[in-house]
Protein backbone atom coordinates (compact mmCIF):
# COMPACT_ATOMS: atom_id res chain seq x y z
CA UNK A 1 0.00 0.00 0.00
CA UNK A 2 1.43 3.35 -1.01
CA UNK A 3 2.00 6.05 1.58
CA UNK A 4 -0.47 8.29 -0.31
CA UNK A 5 -3.19 5.63 -0.06
CA UNK A 6 -2.42 5.07 3.64
CA UNK A 7 -2.75 8.79 4.26
CA UNK A 8 -6.08 8.90 2.41
CA UNK A 9 -7.46 5.99 4.43
CA UNK A 10 -6.30 7.58 7.71
CA UNK A 11 -7.99 10.87 6.83
CA UNK A 12 -11.18 9.03 5.89
CA UNK A 13 -11.23 7.16 9.20
CA UNK A 14 -10.69 10.40 11.12
CA UNK A 15 -13.55 12.02 9.20
CA UNK A 16 -15.91 9.11 9.97
CA UNK A 17 -14.89 9.20 13.66
CA UNK A 18 -15.48 12.93 13.93
CA UNK A 19 -18.86 12.68 12.21
CA UNK A 20 -19.87 9.88 14.57
CA UNK A 21 -18.82 11.92 17.58
CA UNK A 22 -20.63 15.05 16.40
CA UNK A 23 -23.85 13.13 15.72
CA UNK A 24 -23.90 11.35 19.08
CA UNK A 25 -26.52 12.76 21.40
CA UNK A 26 -25.93 12.30 25.11
CA UNK A 27 -28.13 13.65 27.88
CA UNK A 28 -25.25 13.66 30.37
CA UNK A 29 -21.67 12.56 31.04
CA UNK A 30 -19.83 11.76 34.26
CA UNK A 31 -16.45 13.22 35.18
CA UNK A 32 -13.98 13.07 38.04
CA UNK A 33 -12.85 16.10 39.98
CA UNK A 34 -9.94 16.48 37.53
CA UNK A 35 -12.18 16.40 34.47
CA UNK A 36 -11.54 12.81 33.42
CA UNK A 37 -14.49 10.78 32.14
CA UNK A 38 -15.61 8.04 34.48
CA UNK A 39 -18.11 5.22 34.16
CA UNK A 40 -21.21 5.02 36.32
CA UNK A 41 -20.14 1.64 37.72
CA UNK A 42 -16.72 2.95 38.78
CA UNK A 43 -18.34 5.90 40.50
CA UNK A 44 -20.88 3.64 42.22
CA UNK A 45 -18.10 1.42 43.54
CA UNK A 46 -16.46 4.45 45.17
CA UNK A 47 -19.75 5.63 46.66
CA UNK A 48 -20.35 2.22 48.26
CA UNK A 49 -17.12 2.55 50.26
CA UNK A 50 -17.63 5.97 51.84
CA UNK A 51 -19.58 7.20 54.89
CA UNK A 52 -21.54 10.09 53.42
CA UNK A 53 -22.53 10.96 49.87
CA UNK A 54 -23.57 14.57 49.29
CA UNK A 55 -25.57 14.54 46.05
CA UNK A 56 -25.79 18.10 44.76
CA UNK A 57 -28.75 18.58 42.46
CA UNK A 58 -30.37 21.28 40.40
CA UNK A 59 -33.86 21.19 41.90
CA UNK A 60 -35.57 21.24 38.48
CA UNK A 61 -33.18 18.94 36.62
CA UNK A 62 -34.63 15.51 35.78
CA UNK A 63 -31.20 13.93 35.25
CA UNK A 64 -30.21 14.84 38.82
CA UNK A 65 -33.35 13.20 40.19
CA UNK A 66 -33.11 10.13 37.96
CA UNK A 67 -29.48 9.53 38.95
CA UNK A 68 -30.33 9.98 42.62
CA UNK A 69 -32.88 7.20 42.29
CA UNK A 70 -30.46 5.00 40.33
CA UNK A 71 -27.59 5.49 42.78
CA UNK A 72 -29.73 4.62 45.81
CA UNK A 73 -31.36 1.67 44.04
CA UNK A 74 -28.03 0.25 42.90
CA UNK A 75 -26.37 0.74 46.27
CA UNK A 76 -29.31 -1.09 47.83
CA UNK A 77 -28.95 -3.91 45.29
CA UNK A 78 -25.25 -4.23 46.19
CA UNK A 79 -26.28 -4.96 49.82
CA UNK A 80 -24.97 -1.62 51.06
CA UNK A 81 -26.46 -0.56 54.40
CA UNK A 82 -28.20 2.68 53.45
CA UNK A 83 -29.85 5.76 54.84
CA UNK A 84 -31.26 8.69 52.90
CA UNK A 85 -31.44 12.30 54.02
CA UNK A 86 -32.77 15.36 52.27
CA UNK A 87 -32.75 19.12 52.34
CA UNK A 88 -36.32 18.97 51.03
CA UNK A 89 -37.73 17.87 54.41
CA UNK A 90 -37.46 20.05 57.51
CA UNK A 91 -36.45 18.53 60.83
CA UNK A 92 -39.74 19.24 62.59
CA UNK A 93 -41.54 16.99 60.07
CA UNK A 94 -39.54 13.83 60.89
CA UNK A 95 -42.37 12.25 62.88
CA UNK A 96 -44.76 12.78 59.96
CA UNK A 97 -42.24 11.29 57.56
CA UNK A 98 -41.77 8.29 59.85
CA UNK A 99 -45.51 7.65 60.03
CA UNK A 100 -45.78 7.69 56.26
CA UNK A 101 -42.80 5.35 55.84
CA UNK A 102 -44.55 2.91 58.19
CA UNK A 103 -47.73 3.21 56.12
CA UNK A 104 -49.55 4.79 59.08
CA UNK A 105 -50.49 7.99 57.27
CA UNK A 106 -52.29 8.63 54.01
CA UNK A 107 -50.34 10.28 51.23
CA UNK A 108 -52.51 13.44 51.08
CA UNK A 109 -52.12 13.96 54.84
CA UNK A 110 -48.40 13.29 54.63
CA UNK A 111 -47.90 15.78 51.80
CA UNK A 112 -49.76 18.47 53.69
CA UNK A 113 -48.18 17.94 57.10
CA UNK A 114 -44.67 17.40 55.74
CA UNK A 115 -44.98 20.59 53.69
CA UNK A 116 -43.56 18.85 50.64
CA UNK A 117 -42.10 20.93 47.83
CA UNK A 118 -44.24 21.71 44.78
CA UNK A 119 -42.16 19.31 42.65
CA UNK A 120 -42.42 16.47 45.17
CA UNK A 121 -44.54 14.16 43.00
CA UNK A 122 -42.20 14.25 40.01
CA UNK A 123 -38.81 14.62 41.68
CA UNK A 124 -38.76 13.33 45.28
CA UNK A 125 -41.64 10.91 45.63
CA UNK A 126 -39.87 8.03 43.83
CA UNK A 127 -37.11 7.86 46.46
CA UNK A 128 -39.52 8.28 49.37
CA UNK A 129 -41.56 5.38 47.99
CA UNK A 130 -38.39 3.30 47.54
CA UNK A 131 -37.44 3.99 51.15
CA UNK A 132 -40.95 3.01 52.23
CA UNK A 133 -40.89 -0.22 50.24
CA UNK A 134 -37.41 -1.32 51.30
CA UNK A 135 -37.43 0.03 54.88
CA UNK A 136 -34.58 2.46 54.28
CA UNK A 137 -34.32 5.21 56.92
CA UNK A 138 -35.23 8.60 55.42
CA UNK A 139 -34.09 11.59 57.44
CA UNK A 140 -35.40 15.15 57.33
CA UNK A 141 -32.29 17.30 57.75
CA UNK A 142 -33.11 20.92 56.92
CA UNK A 143 -33.81 23.62 59.50
CA UNK A 144 -37.47 24.71 59.62
CA UNK A 145 -37.76 27.59 57.20
CA UNK A 146 -39.10 30.16 59.73
CA UNK A 147 -35.94 29.74 61.82
CA UNK A 148 -33.63 30.44 58.88
CA UNK A 149 -35.78 33.46 58.02
CA UNK A 150 -35.45 34.65 61.60
CA UNK A 151 -31.64 34.48 61.34
CA UNK A 152 -31.75 36.54 58.15
CA UNK A 153 -34.25 39.16 59.25
CA UNK A 154 -33.79 39.44 63.01
CA UNK A 155 -30.10 39.84 63.69
CA UNK A 156 -28.20 36.67 62.87
CA UNK A 157 -27.68 33.57 64.99
CA UNK A 158 -28.68 35.36 68.20
CA UNK A 159 -32.25 35.46 66.85
CA UNK A 160 -32.50 31.76 67.73
CA UNK A 161 -31.54 32.20 71.37
CA UNK A 162 -35.16 32.78 72.36
CA UNK A 163 -36.43 29.52 70.87
CA UNK A 164 -38.11 27.20 73.38
CA UNK A 165 -35.97 24.24 74.38
CA UNK A 166 -38.25 21.77 72.60
CA UNK A 167 -37.74 23.68 69.34
CA UNK A 168 -33.97 24.00 69.63
CA UNK A 169 -33.79 20.24 69.01
CA UNK A 170 -34.63 20.97 65.36
CA UNK A 171 -31.53 23.13 64.88
CA UNK A 172 -27.79 22.38 64.99
CA UNK A 173 -26.43 22.96 68.51
CA UNK A 174 -25.75 26.63 69.13
CA UNK A 175 -23.45 28.42 68.78
CA UNK A 176 -22.47 26.96 65.42
CA UNK A 177 -18.99 27.36 63.91
CA UNK A 178 -19.00 30.03 61.20
CA UNK A 179 -16.45 31.18 58.62
CA UNK A 180 -17.72 33.97 56.41
CA UNK A 181 -14.51 33.78 54.37
CA UNK A 182 -15.48 30.48 52.75
CA UNK A 183 -15.59 31.11 49.00
CA UNK A 184 -19.22 29.97 48.67
CA UNK A 185 -20.31 32.48 51.30
CA UNK A 186 -18.23 35.25 49.77
CA UNK A 187 -19.82 34.46 46.39
CA UNK A 188 -23.25 34.86 47.99
CA UNK A 189 -22.30 38.32 49.18
CA UNK A 190 -20.99 39.21 45.73
CA UNK A 191 -24.09 37.91 43.95
CA UNK A 192 -26.38 39.92 46.23
CA UNK A 193 -24.33 43.07 45.70
CA UNK A 194 -24.22 43.70 49.43
CA UNK A 195 -27.99 43.37 49.88
CA UNK A 196 -28.85 41.16 52.84
CA UNK A 197 -25.35 41.42 54.24
CA UNK A 198 -23.74 38.97 56.62
CA UNK A 199 -27.06 37.79 58.07
CA UNK A 200 -28.09 36.39 54.68
CA UNK A 201 -24.94 34.29 54.69
CA UNK A 202 -25.63 33.24 58.29
CA UNK A 203 -29.09 32.02 57.22
CA UNK A 204 -27.35 29.82 54.65
CA UNK A 205 -24.82 28.65 57.22
CA UNK A 206 -27.48 27.62 59.77
CA UNK A 207 -29.06 25.47 57.05
CA UNK A 208 -25.68 23.88 56.20
CA UNK A 209 -24.84 23.28 59.86
CA UNK A 210 -28.26 21.80 60.64
CA UNK A 211 -28.13 19.42 57.68
CA UNK A 212 -24.62 18.30 58.68
CA UNK A 213 -25.70 17.83 62.30
CA UNK A 214 -28.67 15.63 61.43
CA UNK A 215 -26.62 13.57 58.99
CA UNK A 216 -24.17 12.80 61.79
CA UNK A 217 -26.95 12.25 64.35
CA UNK A 218 -28.44 9.53 62.15
CA UNK A 219 -25.37 7.98 60.54
CA UNK A 220 -24.84 4.42 61.74
CA UNK A 221 -21.60 2.36 61.66
CA UNK A 222 -20.91 0.63 58.34
CA UNK A 223 -23.60 2.67 56.65
CA UNK A 224 -23.65 4.89 53.57
CA UNK A 225 -25.76 8.00 54.11
CA UNK A 226 -26.91 9.49 50.80
CA UNK A 227 -27.93 13.11 51.25
CA UNK A 228 -29.91 15.06 48.64
CA UNK A 229 -29.28 18.79 48.53
CA UNK A 230 -29.01 21.69 46.18
CA UNK A 231 -25.57 21.71 44.61
CA UNK A 232 -24.66 25.04 46.19
CA UNK A 233 -24.86 23.46 49.65
CA UNK A 234 -21.90 21.15 48.93
CA UNK A 235 -20.02 22.53 45.91
CA UNK A 236 -16.27 23.12 46.26
CA UNK A 237 -16.27 20.99 49.43
CA UNK A 238 -17.87 23.74 51.44
CA UNK A 239 -21.32 24.23 52.98
CA UNK A 240 -22.55 20.92 54.41
CA UNK A 241 -19.20 19.29 53.63
CA UNK A 242 -17.30 21.92 55.65
CA UNK A 243 -19.59 21.46 58.64
CA UNK A 244 -19.37 17.67 58.50
CA UNK A 245 -15.58 17.86 58.54
CA UNK A 246 -15.64 20.49 61.28
CA UNK A 247 -17.85 18.29 63.45
CA UNK A 248 -16.12 14.98 62.59
CA UNK A 249 -12.76 15.43 60.92
CA UNK A 250 -12.12 11.78 60.05
CA UNK A 251 -15.44 11.28 58.25
CA UNK A 252 -15.20 9.90 54.71
CA UNK A 253 -17.32 12.00 52.35
CA UNK A 254 -17.78 11.94 48.59
CA UNK A 255 -19.60 14.68 46.71
CA UNK A 256 -21.52 14.72 43.45
CA UNK A 257 -22.67 17.85 41.73
CA UNK A 258 -24.73 18.79 38.70
CA UNK A 259 -23.63 21.29 36.06
CA UNK A 260 -25.09 22.20 32.68
CA UNK A 261 -23.09 22.68 29.48
CA UNK A 262 -23.80 22.97 25.78
CA UNK A 263 -21.22 20.25 25.12
CA UNK A 264 -21.28 17.28 27.51
CA UNK A 265 -18.25 15.61 25.90
CA UNK A 266 -15.67 17.69 27.74
CA UNK A 267 -15.76 19.26 31.18
CA UNK A 268 -15.25 23.02 31.24
CA UNK A 269 -12.31 24.30 33.26
CA UNK A 270 -14.62 26.32 35.50
CA UNK A 271 -16.36 23.13 36.64
CA UNK A 272 -13.23 21.16 37.51
CA UNK A 273 -12.70 20.66 41.23
CA UNK A 274 -16.24 21.48 42.33
CA UNK A 275 -16.96 17.91 43.48
CA UNK A 276 -15.51 14.41 43.49
CA UNK A 277 -17.89 13.45 40.68
CA UNK A 278 -19.47 15.89 38.26
CA UNK A 279 -22.65 15.21 36.30
CA UNK A 280 -22.60 17.28 33.12
CA UNK A 281 -26.10 17.64 31.73
CA UNK A 282 -27.00 19.00 28.29
CA UNK A 283 -28.17 22.56 28.88
CA UNK A 284 -31.19 21.91 26.65
CA UNK A 285 -32.46 19.23 29.01
CA UNK A 286 -36.14 19.60 29.87
CA UNK A 287 -36.83 21.07 33.31
CA UNK A 288 -39.33 19.57 35.76
CA UNK A 289 -40.76 23.01 36.55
Amino acid sequence: MTSKLQLSLTLLLLLVFNLTQSQEKRAFSLYTQKGEKISYDTMLDSLSKTNVVLFGEFHNNPISHWLQFEVVSDLKTSKTNLAIGAEMFETDTQSVLNLYLKDSLTEPKFKKEARVWSNYSTDYKPLVELAKRDSIPYIATNIPRPYATRVYKNGGFSALDSLPKNELKWVAPLPIPFDINLSSYQNMLDMMGGHGGEDLVKAQAIKDATMAHFILENLKPNQVFVHLNGSYHSNSFEGIYWYLKTYRENLNILTLTTVEQKNVHQLKEEHKGVANFIIVVDENMTKTY
